[in-house]
Order: structure tokens, then C-alpha cells, then sequence
């Protein structure tokens, strides 16, 4: 039974061979190298040009320790298609290590991005062992020769040739020892980093013997040292290029102009210089020691006669740029918390409190019966007189938004009212007709991905006016006035009967955001409350019972008006008056209703129930439907005028589709939810009865859903072919909803219904919720509408520009955003990401413009060499460094060439007051100012220094040597990477 647990303790076994903390550290380092398996000869074919920079770099980490000191150990290395393993690569006995090899390699010398380690040495594979923690540092000497001596021996035990390095001091100095081994060899790689540069390593001459002290070579006359040399010169100052954009010029916002910004347009651009500075590298890429002269008092390296130079551009931290602002400022305001109330003060309502009740009431008042005719109380009469007295309060000056902008805004919204026309719909077509750009554009099609709303559309629109009164005129209290002032005017013309321009006709359209179906809900309201006013003062003298021609002949009349609404006719029906009450004034028509209903019931008990009497008077028909005849009385049959479905917005849909849902699954649930649905149902079928009396179940079906009227042909008695015809299965079961409702429909015109659909309480429970809508629901509702219409000007702009970049940067953005905003209620950090990616495409447009402002490529004559400095141009932006073709004498040399020259005597000018205390003759001065040169003093020096010698003993394998040097302003680092022969020394 105690078998098992010593079974499980063996794998707990400690070795006591590795005794010490350091021996542990050691096989750690070991037991990596083993895993990543960088053990035995390292192959590889030689490196190509450039390779270092358009290769992919990769990187392997795991962490030791020593004690309890953790390090992190990270393999870096150049991703290289397997090399194929040839016969004869093998027989080379004794081949340097390929780490060696590239220590020599000219290709990839001064590479634009790259690990530290790869510039200075030139390395494709190597592994560093830093302190994990960043703020550790191995310090003292003593540590820095244990961690030496560490690697040292992995080396020697696992036959290792990739160089191993380790970073000591603080990290920011990157100050790195390391060692590479191989058969015989072994390369040391030392670093000495200086904060001030001694005198004599500024130059050539200075380094070159250093070099030549450290190899020690025996030999006299030693082997000819090789040499690349960059210097690098810094543009700063683009003295006669000011850069091209102003800010917008605020006074001139009520023009229309506003620094080529107006109502209704997003601006774009960088407000400061997108790119900072440009970097130019004059390359020496070989040269060999005495072809040149650099020495304290002398130098051949003029940057003019460099073979040649490179170019990188410093970009501006996130540039400040307009569009992105705008972006930025906007989606704040859906953070705030203040109802539109707190923003403007409510002292505003708080007057008289007579007055206040009137508002408060006024739409009781609207909905209870009135003793005075209902025209005369009107709620905008209250409204109106609460905006007075809000001016009153608050004084002109205090009022948010002044007259003038205030009224361009609302032109610009609704330009019918411009027009004064009195007929709300004839202004309505000629606008919004307008400007439609053709509906198969995808651009155009972009608010239905969006969620947003037609870019012609009043709600996009309206955005842009919200974001640029909040950027500009008085931030959230702007928006707040606007927005007040916009629902003032909803309100207004569902009183007045003015529809609302810029929405697309018909119900509201569910691609669209929230808002801009409630707009257009408002506007069907205002639609049918119009038609139904101007059908009751034209039909005053047709109400009569016998007026069923006039009826009929007026529909065609009022289709005529409005050629494109010939298939809505219905709606100027549904009911003519104001209240369902008032159906039942005219008494003639009441009796004949009691008549048909009477009539109706008598007959209900005989078998012939689901006929209607044929002695009925036929109304609202619409015409006839083809050649369809009743099945009994043999008439034609009639399509009747109906009323339309009631249209909906997306949230009242949810609110239905919930409601059904609670109903649950009973059997009386079901009933009910079949009663709800069927209210259209049976409208549709008391319209038909009216049209068709005498007609029966069968006829309303081959109308309304003839795939439920099943025709099949037999042969009568008489043996001739006839077509009989039956109702579906789904008809026969007993007491379906169908028959149930024909059985209580009666045969009422689409006028003398109740309505479908109360427009009143619409419009109302619609300008209730734009009223109490708070700043920040509003920007969290035109959002998308504000994201899309960035998107079609960062489009815009991009094609003027032609970048290949950009152009993927906004397919990304677009697709990113139609998976966010498809969704009600997107996180802020998805939304933030959005604005995030615009904001850098308006960057990388910027400076594109700048630089092509820079280079003068607009202005440049020559085709060819206009295209290629275009180039050059795209390429500056996409890529990390750039050659010059022709180095300083090509077309974009020659630019930069000026750039430097221009930048110069700016810098060597002295400043005026200066030059009037000077009092030297002329000549003075211009030896003085003639004596710049045409490039500044360097900022970075670098120099690579290369040979192969024996080393230690003249009798030693001759191995390569390599030292790098850097010297900048506030730096100076000699990287040396020395060899020696470990078996003859």
C-alpha cells in the first residue's frame, strides 16, 4: 500500500552537483540555449543589401534568476528562409562563425530601424540578458566580470555560436559586454560610453588610432582598414514655408466663410507644422584608410560630394489638427450630465405662476374637450411666450448663440422657410429633391452601414451645426440653445401643417439612427393631419350619402398633386376629421350605418351569415381589381381605399414586440396577441365590405392573400371544364382569426373607421421626447451621423492626395465603425478607437501636403521629375528612411540642398537692431555673412571601422576586427568587437 508515494517523490530528486548559486545560473542559461536550440554551427547564406531593414525581426524571452535576482534572456533574430544544407558547406573545416562573417558584411551598415546591438554591430542573431525589472542595474565590476565569466563558460560547455551579451549599468545608457565563441575563436564585444567626448575622437584620424592600439597587431605593415562613414545634419528651421493652414477665423463664421469652413462642412487639417524636422544622411559607404582626410584642422567629408544621402522626416507628436478637435470636443459632450433645463437656467420659466400653469396644462388642455373651438389654444402660442421671456431674462448678450448665427443655422436647416411659401410640401419636394447625390453610390449608402442618416438628410445636418456650435459658439449651452430652438420649430410646424424638409418620404426608416426616425415619424404625422385638414375643407360640400363618385374622383384628384404617392392615396382617407367623435355628425350617414348593421345582424343566424346585403350603396372604392368579379353577385370587384398600417419607429417596434412577448404562451394569451395583431386585418376588411357589398370571405381573400384561395379545375355534370375554387386549410379551421374578424367586420368606408394611427398622440409623445432629450443623448444619438461625415471628408480629402496607406486606413475605419455603431448604445472605448484612427489619417494627410509644400512638387514644370518627387513624397511618409536618388545633385537633392542653404543665412543674419549698433563698413559685413557654409556642423557622427588581422600573435588565424563609433552633441560611444585566435596565441 506504501508502494505508490515513493514512485512520486522521485521526480523531486535534487542535484547536488550543481552546488553553487552561480553553477545554477549557469546551467539555466545552458538548459535556454538547449530549448531554443541555438547549439552547434550556425549557417547561413550571406546577407543582402538593406535585408536588416525590410526583414522581420523576431524575439524569444524567459526569465532566470540568479538567487534571487531575476534576469529576463531574449533571443533576438533576423526571420531567414531555411538556407539549403549544401555538401560543401559542411566541408569548410574551419569557417569562421557566421556572427563573424557579418561583422564584416557592408550591406546592411547603418540600418534606419533596428535593435541597437544590430546597428553597431551588424549582427542577425544574438541574446541579451538584461535585469527583468527596469529599474534594476548590475552596477559594480565585480558583478559585470561574474555574469562575463557566466556566459563565457555556457558558451564553452554548449558550443554555442550565437554572441551572448549582457546589458550592465542603468538601462537608458544601453551599455552592453558580450562574447561569441566558435572552433579556436572568440570574439569579446566591449563598450565605452562618454558623456563628453574627448578632443581627439571628433574626428577620422583620432579614431583610426585607437583602432590600430586596441588590435595590437604584430604585423608592420598593417592591413589596409576599411571605412564607412555617415554624417547626419538636422533641418529644424523651414524658414520660407509657412505652413499652409490658418485656424479658422471665428468673426467670420456668421458669413458662411470660415477659413473655407461653413455650416454643414467639417474642417480639416493640421492648425501647426505636422512635420518637425528633416534628418538628411550623407553616406561614405567604403572607403579605405589614406584615400581621405579628416583630422582636427582638415576634412575631405563634404556633404555635396557624398555618393550617398538618405532622408527620414521627424513627425510632430499628435499634431493638433482641426478635424480631430472637432471629433474630440463633441463626443466630451456625451460625458456631460445636464438636462437642457440646468444649461439655460431654469429662472427662464419661473415668471408668473399663472403662466407657467398654462404651459404645464397645455396639453391636458389639447386633449380634454374644450368649450372653446380647439384651433384657438395653441401650445406654441405658450412656448412662444416663455421664449420671450426667457430673452427677457437672460438679455440679448447673455443669450448663448447670437440672432445672427442662430438665424443662418435655422436657414441653413430649413431653407423653406426662406421661400415663404404657403404650401409647406411644394417647398418640400423642390429641397429635398434638390441635391440628392444618385442612391447607388456607396458613399451615399455609408448611413445604412453607419446607422447614421443620409448625408443630405435634415438629422445630418443638424449634427454638423451641433458640432460646430460646440466647438465654437459656447460649447454645451450652444448645443442646448439649438437644440431648444429646434424643437420650437418641430412643434411649430406640426401645428401649421409644414412638413419638415430634408426626410425621405414614407414611414421611418429603420437603417437610420433614432432620432431621424423620429423626425420622420413627425413628419407622416404632420403628413396625415395636413391631408386630412385640407380633405375636410374640400369635402364640405360632397358629405353627403349619395357622394360616392365625388369621393371616388377626389382621390384621383389628389394623387394627381403628388404623382409619387399615387400608392399611398389611402392616407388623405383615413379619417377627415379631428376626433373620432365627429364621424357621427352627419345624421344621414349615421342611419344608414345603423341600417347596414341591423340589416347585418338579422341575417347573421341564417346560413347566408358571411353574405352582405347587395342593397348597399358601394363607398370608398379605389378602382377596379383586374378582371376579378365577386363569386355571387357576379360584379367586378373592387380594391378599397384603406387606411394605412400605422408607421413606427425602432423603439415603439420593441415596446410592441415586448408587449407580445409578456402575453406568454397561454391559450388566451395567443388570443389575444391575435386580436392586437388583427387590427389592420380588420380595418382592411370593413373597407372591402364597403366597396363590395354582397361580398363573402372568398372575394376579401383573393384580394388580400390569394395564395389562401386554392383554384383547381373539374368537370361538371355537363362534362365541360370548369374552375372551382376553395379556401386554404389554414381558412377552414373552425373559428380562425380571419373568419372571427370578418364575422364582426362591418362595412365601413376607410373615412368613417377609427384610426389606425392617432397622429396627434404620435406627434405629441414624439415633440415630448425631442423636449426632454438632455445635451448628451442628443450627441450620443448624431454620433454616427458626425463619424460618418468625417469619414466622407477624410475620403475627400484622401483623393485629392492619392495615398495607398490612407486609402486601406479607411476601409479599416469604415468597417471597424459599422460593427460599433450597429449596435444601440457602443462602449466609449470602441467609440474613442473610431475617432482614434481618423485622427491619424487627417495626420498622415497633413503631412503629406506639407511635405509636398516643402519639396514644391505643385510647382515643380518637368513631368518626370514632378512624378518623381511625388514619390519620393509618399515614400518619406510610409517609410523610415528614404536614398535620394542622385544623392546631392538629383531633383529632390538639389530641393533639400536649398532647404539647408536658406536655413543658414536665416540662422547667420543677425537681428536688425544688432546690425544698426554695428557700425562696420560694408565689407565687413559681407565677409562675415559670406563666410556660411552651406550645411550646418553634423549632429551625429558615425563611423565604422573594419579589418581582418592576426591576432594575438602574428602566427594567429587572421580574424576580423570591427569598431563602431557615435558622436552626437550629448553622447559619445566607441562599440568594438575584437577577435582572437584561442589556439595559437
Amino acid at each position: 500500500a506504501l508502494s505508490p508515494q515513493p514512485e512520486s517523490e522521485v521526480f523531486e530528486i535534487t542535484d547536488f552537483t550543481t552546488a553553487s548559486e552561480w553553477e545554477r545560473f549557469i546551467s539555466k542559461i545552458e538548459e535556454v540555449l538547449n530549448d531554443w536550440k541555438l547549439i552547434g554551427i550556425s549557417s547561413g547564406k550571406p546577407l543582402e543589401k538593406g535585408v536588416y531593414t525590410t526583414g522581420a525581426w523576431e524575439e524569444k524571452s524567459d526569465e532566470i534568476s540568479f538567487a534571487d535576482f531575476k534576469f529576463s534572456i531574449t533571443h533576438h533574430y533576423l526571420v531567414q528562409e531555411p538556407s539549403d544544407k549544401d555538401g560543401k558547406e559542411e566541408l569548410v573545416e574551419d569557417a569562421l562563425p557566421l556572427p563573424m562573417q557579418d561583422l564584416l558584411c557592408m550591406n546592411n551598415d547603418f540600418p534606419p530601424r533596428a535593435h541597437c546591438l544590430v546597428r553597431w554591430y551588424g549582427l542577425r542573431e544574438f541574446v541579451v540578458i538584461a535585469p527583468a525589472a527596469n529599474n534594476d542595474a548590475v552596477l559594480s565590476e565585480s558583478k559585470c566580470n561574474l555574469l562575463l565569466s557566466s556566459i563565457s563558460v555556457a558558451l564553452g560547455n554548449t558550443g554555442c555560436q550565437v554572441p551572448l551579451f549582457v546589458q550592465i549599468h542603468h538601462k537608458w545608457r544601453r551599455m552592453y559586454v558580450g562574447e561569441c565563441q566558435g572552433p579556436g575563436v572568440r570574439t569579446d564585444f566591449e563598450m565605452v560610453h562618454l558623456r563628453k567626448v574627448p578632443n581627439q575622437y571628433t574626428h577620422l584620424s583620432g579614431l583610426l588610432d585607437i583602432f590600430k592600439s586596441k588590435i595590437g597587431c604584430p604585423l608592420t605593415p598593417l592591413p589596409p582598414v576599411s571605412m564607412a562613414i555617415r554624417l547626419t545634419y538636422v533641418l529644424q528651421d523651414w524658414q520660407q514655408y509657412f505652413w499652409p493652414q490658418q485656424p479658422p477665423d471665428i468673426d467670420a463664421l456668421v458669413g458662411g466663410e470660415v477659413g473655407g469652413l461653413e455650416f454643414g462642412k467639417l474642417p480639416f487639417g493640421a492648425c501647426e507644422d505636422p512635420i518637425s524636422e528633416l534628418h538628411l544622411a550623407t553616406t561614405w559607404p567604403h572607403l579605405t584608410e589614406g584615400i581621405i582626410v579628416d583630422n582636427d584642422v582638415y576634412s575631405d567629408l563634404d556633404p555635396l560630394q557624398a555618393p550617398q544621402w538618405s532622408v527620414r522626416v521627424r513627425k510632430a507628436d499628435n499634431p493638433q489638427c482641426l478635424l480631430g478637435d472637432f471629433l474630440t470636443e463633441f463626443f466630451k459632450l456625451c460625458r456631460r450630465k445636464e438636462s437642457t433645463d440646468e444649461i439655460l437656467g431654469r429662472s427662464a420659466f419661473e415668471e408668473e405662476g399663472k403662466e407657467v400653469a398654462d404651459i404645464t396644462h397645455a396639453l391636458s388642455k389639447l386633449t380634454e374637450p374644450a368649450p372653446v373651438p380647439i384651433h384657438k389654444l395653441s401650445v406654441t402660442n405658450m412656448v412662444h411666450s416663455a421664449k420671450k421671456k426667457i430673452r427677457k431674462h437672460r438679455g440679448v448678450d447673455e443669450s448663448p448663440l447670437n440672432n445672427e448665427v442662430l438665424n443662418t443655422i435655422l436657414l441653413f436647416l430649413f431653407p423653406d422657410a426662406a421661400d415663404k411659401l404657403t404650401d409647406g410640401f411644394e417647398s418640400r419636394t423642390s429641397t429635398s429633391a434638390g441635391n440628392n447625390p444618385p442612391p447607388e453610390n456607396e458613399d451615399y449608402n455609408l448611413f445604412s452601414q453607419f446607422k447614421s442618416a443620409p448625408s443630405d438628410s435634415l438629422t445630418y445636418k443638424l449634427a454638423l451645426c451641433l458640432c460646430m456650435i460646440n466647438f465654437y459658439h459656447g460649447g454645451v449651452k450652444g448645443v442646448a440653445h439649438l437644440w431648444q430652438e429646434f424643437v420650437l420649430e418641430m412643434r411649430y410646424r406640426w401645428e401649421n401643417n409644414y412638413l419638415i424638409p430634408g426626410l425621405a418620404n414614407g414611414p421611418p426608416d429603420l437603417r437610420c439612427c433614432l432620432l431621424h426616425q423620429k423626425l420622420q415619424m413627425l413628419n407622416c404625422c404632420i403628413e396625415r393631419k395636413k391631408a386630412r385638414d385640407e380633405g375636410k375643407r374640400g369635402s364640405m360640400s360632397d358629405r353627403s350619402p349619395s357622394g360616392t363618385s365625388g369621393d371616388a374622383g377626389k382621390g384621383a384628384d389628389h394623387s394627381g398633386d403628388n404623382p409619387d404617392k399615387e400608392k399611398e392615396v389611402g392616407k388623405s382617407w383615413e379619417s377627415w376629421s379631428d376626433s373620432e367623435e365627429e364621424f357621427f355628425e352627419c345624421l344621414s350617414d349615421t342611419e344608414d350605418l345603423k341600417g347596414n348593421g341591423q340589416e347585418n345582424g338579422k341575417k347573421g343566424g341564417t346560413k347566408e351569415g358571411n353574405k352582405e346585403p347587395v342593397n348597399l350603396k358601394p363607398e370608398g372604392r379605389l378602382h377596379p381589381h383586374g378582371k376579378l368579379t365577386l363569386l355571387h353577385p357576379g360584379e367586378p370587384l373592387y380594391i378599397p381605399i384603406t387606411q394605412e398600417p400605422a408607421p413606427m419607429t425602432e423603439d415603439l417596434l420593441e415596446e410592441q414586440s415586448e408587449v407580445l412577448a409578456k402575453l406568454g404562451t397561454s391559450a388566451e394569451g395567443a388570443h389575444l396577441r391575435a386580436r392586437m395583431q388583427s387590427a389592420c386585418l380588420l380595418s382592411d376588411m370593413e373597407s372591402f365590405k364597403a366597396a363590395n357589398p354582397g361580398c363573402c370571405l372568398e372575394d376579401f381573400v383573393r384580394w388580400y392573400s390569394p395564395r389562401d384561395y386554392i383554384e383547381e379545375e373539374v368537370i361538371d355534370e355537363k362534362g365541360n371544364v370548369v374552375i372551382k375554387g376553395e379556401l386554404s386549410a389554414r381558412m377552414k379551421i373552425p373559428s380562425n382569426m380571419w373568419v372571427e374578424a370578418w364575422e364582426t367586420a362591418k362595412p365601413v368606408p376607410a373615412r368613417r373607421q377609427k384610426r389606425l394611427f392617432d397622429d396627434t398622440r404620435e406627434a405629441e409623445k414624439v415633440l415630448h421626447y425631442l423636449a426632454v432629450q438632455k445635451p448628451a443623448d442628443l450627441a450620443r444619438h448624431l454620433l454616427p451621423c458626425i463619424i460618418h461625415a468625417a469619414v466622407l471628408k477624410v475620403k475627400e480629402e484622401e483623393a485629392l492626395e492619392d495615398i495607398s496607406s490612407v486609402k486601406k486606413i479607411i476601409k479599416q475605419i469604415i468597417s471597424h465603425s459599422s460593427k460599433v455603431l450597429r449596435f444601440p448604445n457602443p462602449e466609449d472605448k470602441k467609440l474613442e478607437e473610431i475617432i482614434a484612427q481618423i485622427m491619424s489619417v487627417e495626420a498622415i494627410i497633413a503631412r503629406a501636403r506639407s511635405l509636398k509644400a516643402k519639396f514644391g512638387v505643385e510647382k515643380c514644370e518637368n513631368e518626370e521629375e514632378k512624378e518623381d518627387l511625388q514619390r519620393f513624397v509618399n515614400c518619406l511618409l510610409e517609410q523610415p528612411e528614404v536614398s535620394v536618388i542622385g544623392a546631392g545633385r538629383g531633383p529632390a537633392g538639389s530641393i533639400i540642398h536649398k532647404l539647408f542653404v536658406n536655413a543658414q543665412r536665416v540662422s547667420a543674419v543677425p537681428p536688425l537692431d544688432e546690425e544698426l549698433r554695428r557700425s562696420g563698413s560694408s565689407e565687413e559685413r559681407r565677409l562675415t555673412t559670406g563666410a556660411v557654409s552651406d550645411f550646418p556642423p553634423p549632429t551625429g557622427r558615425e563611423v565604422i571601422l573594419r579589418t581582418t588581422v592576426p591576432r594575438p600573435a602574428p602566427y594567429s588565424k587572421a580574424l576580423p576586427q570591427r569598431m563602431y563609433s557615435v558622436l552626437t552633441k550629448e553622447d559619445f560611444r566607441l562599440a568594438g568587437a575584437f577577435s582572437a585566435d584561442t589556439t595559437f596565441f
